[in-house]
Formats: C-alpha cells, structure tokens, sequence
C-alpha cells in the first residue's frame, strides 16, 4: 500500500501505478465519464453534520445545477444557504478534473479562506473514491493539487489578479453576491477574455443575494436573456427537511429580514436604507446608450432643454469615486441623462471633463462639493477655464448655505459645503423625491448605492466596504433643487410639487391629531418671551405661521395662566 500511496496517504494513488480493471470497471469508467449525474450519485460521499461520510444523494434541483453546468458554458445559481450547492459544484469540478485531460479549473470565492474551504471539501470527496477511479495525484495542498492527466484545480480569493496571467477551462465563482462591485467589475474585465477566448471554457457563478449588486446584475441581466448565462434558482422548501415549521423556528432564532435574505433570496439584504426597500425592489436599470472611461450617456443632449449636474470628488487613489450625475430639469419628473464615474482621474484632470460635458448639455450648471480637494476642482472650472455656469452657495445666517449664482457679497463660495445641515435636508429630500417618482434614473450603479446607504449615526452613508459617491450626488442634487433660486433658474417649485403630491396623505394622517379653534385662552399660542398671545389667523401653505401674524396685546393677565 505505501508503495502506491501520495505521501504516505493511503486514501490517495501516485502517479504511475498501474491497475488491472475488471470488465465491470471499465464500463463504470465509461460510463462514469458520459455520465456526471451518475457519477456523483454512485460515486461521490461527502460529510454530514450528523453522519461523517455518507454519499452523495443528488435532490431533484442539485441534478438540474448538474445539468446545467455540463450542458452550458456559462450557469448563475440563485440559490439558499445550506442547501447544498458547494458539494454539488466541487463534485462536478471533480469529475470534469477526472475525465478531461489537461483541464486547469480556479475555485474563487469572496475570502481566500472560503476557497480552501471549499478545496477542503473537494479533497475530502476525491479521498473516498475508488483507487481504480482516481487519477495519480502530483501535488496535493490546502491551494491547489495537480494530477497525473495533466488536470489542476487551485484555489483563491476573487480579485483582479487572482487567476491574471493564467488560462482556465472553468471558473467557479462562489458567493459571488459577496465580493465588492468595484473588485467584481475589476475581476470580470481582466479576466473575462481568457475565458471567452476558448469554445468550450465555462463559467459557475453560485451565490446566494447580497444586495442588489454586480451578482444582482448578471442574474438579472440572465433572466431577462441579455447575457448567454443560464440561470438556475431553487426555492428552500426544495430542500428535505425544511417546512414552515422549520421557517418559524429559523425567524425566531434570527430574524426576518435574514430570513428573506439567506433563504428567500431576497435581493434587498440592507436593513436601515434611506430608501424604502418596496421602493428599491421597483427600480430598474437600462445599458446606457454610450459608455467610456467611466462616463455613460443615457440620453443626448436636446436643444433648448436645461441641465444641471452635481459633483462630488475624491483623490484618484483607486478608493472612492470622482462622481457626477447629470439631470434634464426642463420638466418633472427630472431625468438622470448622463453619469459619470471614476477612482482613478486625478482632481487636477477632472474639470476638464466636467466642463466638456456641461459644454455639451447646453452649458449645463454645475454645482460642486467643495470639501476637501472639491474647492481645488470647482476654482479650477470658475477662475482657470471660465466657465460661467456654475452654482455657489453663500451664508445666510440661520438659513445657513443658500443656492445663488455670483458673488453676491457676504461668505460666499464656489459649491456646497457638505455639512451636517444640507446632507439632512438634501437625504430628506431625495426620499421623496425618489419614492414619489420626482426623479427617473435607470442607472445600475446608482441603484447598487442606494441599496446599502443606511442610517449610521443619526445620518446615513454607505455600508462597510461599499461606497456612496453617486448617492452624495443625489443629495447634493436633491438639496438644490429645493432652494429658492432653481425656481428662480427654472420656474419650478419642488417644494410645491413634493408638497401637492403628499397632501392629501398628509392631512390623513394628521387628521387624528387636529385642532379645534374655538376662540377659548386654551386655544392660544403664546410667546413667553415678550408676553405676545398669537390668534393663529395666517398661515402659509405648508401650516407655517407667516410673517405678518396678527398678535393680539401683550397679555398682561395673571401669571398663572401661562
């Protein structure tokens, strides 16, 4: 036995020995290789939490997962926790590795140490098949292991550089729904070439949702038949053992919402959005019209039509973004035309193509965030290339930073400052305007942020690991619109509109808490300072007393009364 075993482990063969087959074997090694569903079903154990090594029954949806993978070359799986799936595709990945000589396969999941899991897994499946159906090993690590045909499997996390330089006939992408946009869009762009190079090189994406994300996308895009992949989705019912008896009791012991998420496949796992997350589910994105270093164009620009574009900027380290979001206010609802998105551009490179794409929006208005680096970006558009076009803001007491166009004397600056006091007033605004359908974008990115821009701290930003710099270009964007001067720019009142909108609702829902004005001491508001009763006969449209009150005398009456 030491003389045929890898390394002294008796559960696996070297390279070069040789067997004498029976009759039977031979037809089990054809067969086998015809045949992947039969070969995990006869073949295949994997441990059990309860029993150790038991083999591998198939469910009906893991012999379709199977299926799948053999007769596509390309399959995403939307699939539950535990139910199944690592096994199911590592056993496949074990047979291709078997019965295809020559074959190099990567397993790459969102953590290195994901990936050696599922090797581990893998290793422990090839173990507990039959010397005469093993291939001799030539290398056997927690990483990677070669055999004698020439075939490998390795393992590591998914990034950008994780299988660069390297040719593969399969990837297998697992949790797919966990790794970062960025890295997912970085990973897919390197590395999708030398997988499409190839007329029979595959592709496993299995995950279960995580937000609506770069796996959100594909699967989207799958089942709306916009890419060649061949979606799969299974229902946690389809797995034995789980009934309603058994969602209660997981709810209980979690929660709801990681319910919807983990079994339900709830693409919406953010608890906390800014945006509702009905509202969120309803959103929907298009391929935009053109698309070039990280600018892309929905709509062309139209003459006479007006535009107004937000800025926010960021260093150019490959971190955040430098952002913009460009709108057609020429009429509600506001349309997303144009966006524009990039980590790498330097801010000394960025007025450059702000300015050339507000140029070409009918010299669009732009406003600015002038935090931090954003001052350098908006004095460079303003004093260095003239453009006329831009919005400031200036200090107005307690109002605070206020929409204006020049220099109009006091604290005035080339942008919004994003304070503490806008970004409230700007998030405030976006919610209704988002979910009332004030604003239309279809853009996919835009829709990724707002799906993990959450309450932090009595305010809101991106989740950890994710970003929000389109977002911020929303709020930037939905505190603008609501100052006095864009009705002044475009003779539209959002507040207005937002206001006519929700009214009815408004007053349903305040019904309950009214006031019945009948002339009594207790009917009275009182200004305690200066010892002035208020009648409350004039208010504006939103219930706001206005500035012409008609105070009655200063009430000089007994103390008690106030």
């Amino acid at each position: 036995m030491a003389d045929t075993a890898y390394k002294a482990n008796p559960l696996l063969k070297q390279r070069g020995v040789q067997i004498d087959f029976t009759k039977e074997q031979v037809q089990e090694v054809i067969k086998c290789s015809q045949d992947p569903e039969y070969f995990l079903e006869h073949y295949i154990k994997v441990i059990s939490l309860d029993d150790g090594i038991v083999p591998f029954i198939p469910y009906p949806f893991q012999r379709e997962l199977v299926d799948s993978f053999h007769n596509n070359r390309f399959t995403i799986c939307k699939l539950p926790r535990q139910s199944g799936k690592s096994v199911t595709v590592t056993a496949y990945l074990i047979h291709q590795a078997l019965f295809r000589d020559n074959i190099n396969v990567a397993i790459l999941a969102n953590k290195r140490e994901t990936s050696f899991e599922l090797m581990a897994k893998l290793q422990t499946s090839y173990e507990n098949l039959p010397k005469w159906l093993q291939q001799g090993v030539l290398a056997w690590n927690k990483g990677s292991i070669e055999l004698e045909n020439g075939s490998r499997i390795t393992a590591s996390s998914t990034s950008s550089s994780a299988v660069r330089g390297f040719s593969y006939n399969i990837v297998m992408l697992d949790e797919f729904a966990f790794v970062p946009t960025n890295v997912a869009e970085d990973f897919f762009s390197s590395v999708y070439p030398t997988i499409s190079s190839g007329k029979s090189t595959k592709v496993i994406i299995v995950s279960t949702p995580n937000g609506m994300n770069h796996f959100y996308k594909l699967w989207n895009d799958a089942e709306k038949n916009r890419n060649s992949y061949n979606a799969i989705e299974a229902h946690w019912s389809e797995v034995p053992g789980r009934d309603e008896v058994w969602k209660q009791e997981t709810i209980a012991n979690t929660s709801e919402q990681q319910f919807q998420q983990e079994f339900e496949c709830d693409f919406i796992g953010s608890a906390g959005t800014l945006i509702a997350g009905s509202k969120l589910k309803s959103l929907s994105y298009n391929d935009p019209l053109t698309s070039s270093g990280g600018l892309d164009i929905y709509e062309m620009p139209i003459p006479g039509h007006e535009y107004i574009m937000t800025v926010d900027v960021s260093r150019g380290l490959r971190l955040d973004y430098s952002a913009f979001l460009l709108f057609d206010i020429t009429s509600y609802p506001h349309k997303l035309v144009g966006k524009y998105r990039n980590n790498e551009i330097k801010p000394m490179l960025y007025p450059e193509v702000i300015v050339q794409v507000a140029k070409q929006y009918n010299k669009s208005w732009i406003l600015c965030e002038v935090n931090d680096i954003g001052d350098q970006v908006a004095s460079i558009i303003f004093y260095d290339m003239e453009y006329e076009n831009l919005l400031m803001t200036s200090m107005r007491g307690r109002a605070g930073q206020v929409l204006g166009h020049g220099f109009s004397g006091g604290k005035t600056q080339l942008g919004l400052k994003m304070a503490k006091a806008p970004k409230k007033l700007g998030c405030s605004n976006m919610k209704q305007m988002v979910e009332s359908d004030k604003i239309i974008f279809n853009d996919f990115h835009l829709i990724n942020e707002l799906t993990t821009f959450v309450e932090k701290r009595e305010s809101f930003s991106a989740e950890d690991g994710c970003h929000d710099d389109l977002v911020m270009c929303l709020v930037i964007y939905a505190w603008a619109v609501a100052q006095d001067y864009f009705r002044e720019m475009t003779d539209q009142s959002v507040r207005e509109e937002l206001y006519e909108k929700d009214k009815d609702s408004l007053e349903e829902d305040m019904a309950p808490f009214g006031f019945i004005m009948d002339g009594s001491d207790d009917d009275r508001i009182v200004d305690k300072k200066n010892g002035l009763v208020w009648n409350g006969v004039s208010t504006d449209e939103y219930g706001t007393p206005n500035s012409n009150w008609e105070w009655a005398q200063p009430y000089g009456g007994d103390p008690s009364w106030w």
